[in-house]
């Protein structure tokens, strides 16, 4: 046989390789986006929803960008129901929740990562087996303990339950594992405490832990429904979402007020949402790097 015959078939050129890699990347791009728009369409409904009118609400076809933007229902929102109040309490709760899990859990964190102690897989074990318990499985001893504390209708009630989370202290102890111990050492031979130690060099190494954490944490507590509305009876005391709710099912404020309900919704979104712009680069950093020693 010739050498002719058993030449292997040419190598595929650069610009076929680079055409298929940029097909690909579009095609991603595309699925994507296509992903991105079916999540988003129910936030977009709601957010648009509550510029409309009441005509551009009950069309049929159903009208996505309302040809006359109005603010009305922001208006008769705030004079039917006590949103500044209601508002109050959940930025109260949410951000005393979010300090207090950023402290405990990082304190803890770094006591399971980087500290040794009698009982320290016990502890880590207990850390684990609350992350496998069902929230919803506490709500009786929660309600009991806090009954007999005498401390229903009050902010305590609805901050000390969750001042400090098993997914919290996990994820900080698994950031701070990855602190090499050779710096803490040397802090240590230099004379440093824990406390310094803790405070002027793990915590700023684990800026995107603490960023992740505020962010699930603040979110978590601003959208928390149930616990509110169990530990709570007094309407001064209420959260949004739990003021917005009882305001959804009276049939004297809120009956036909799609409108206005829609400019509720989009009330309790916009704090989350802030949060989130305001972290994001340090919040993607630690999913980046969640994996990585």
């Amino acid at each position: 046989m010739s050498a002719t015959e058993t030449e292997a078939a040419p190598a595929p050129t650069g610009r076929t390789a680079t055409s298929g890699v940029r097909g690909a990347r579009a095609l991603t791009y595309v699925l994507l986006g296509v992903g991105l728009l079916v999540m988003s369409a129910p936030f977009l409904w709601m957010g648009l929803s509550a510029f409309k009118t009441q005509a551009e609400l009950g069309a049929s076809p159903p009208v996505w960008i309302p040809t006359t933007w109005t603010t009305e229902n922001f208006r008769e929102l705030l004079s039917l129901m006590d949103v500044g109040q209601a508002f109050l309490n959940s930025a109260v709760v949410a951000v005393f929740v979010t300090l207090c899990n950023l402290v405990f859990c990082s304190m803890l964190g770094y006591a399971l990562a980087k500290l040794n102690f009698s009982g320290k897989r016990v502890v880590f074990a207990v850390v684990l087996g609350a992350l496998m318990v069902p929230g919803n499985l506490m709500l009786l001893p929660k309600f009991v303990m806090i009954s007999k504390m005498e401390l229903l209708d009050s902010y305590a009630a609805l901050i000390l339950p969750f001042a400090a989370g098993a997914f919290g202290v996990f994820l900080m102890r698994q950031f701070m594992m990855a602190v090499p111990d050779e710096l803490l050492e040397a802090a240590r031979i230099d004379g440093a405490g824990e406390w310094y130690i803790f405070w002027r060099i793990v915590l700023p190494l684990v800026k995107p832990a603490l960023a992740t954490l505020t962010i699930f944490t603040f979110l978590g507590s601003w959208n928390n429904f149930l616990w509110p509305l169990v530990a709570t009876n007094d309407p001064e005391k209420y959260t949004l979402p739990v003021a917005l709710a009882t305001f959804a099912i009276d049939p004297t404020k809120a009956d036909g007020s799609n409108g206005v309900l829609m400019a509720g919704a989009f009330l309790v979104v916009l704090p989350v949402i802030a949060v989130f712009i305001a972290l994001q680069r340090h919040f993607t950093q630690g999913i980046a790097t969640a994996g990585l020693k």
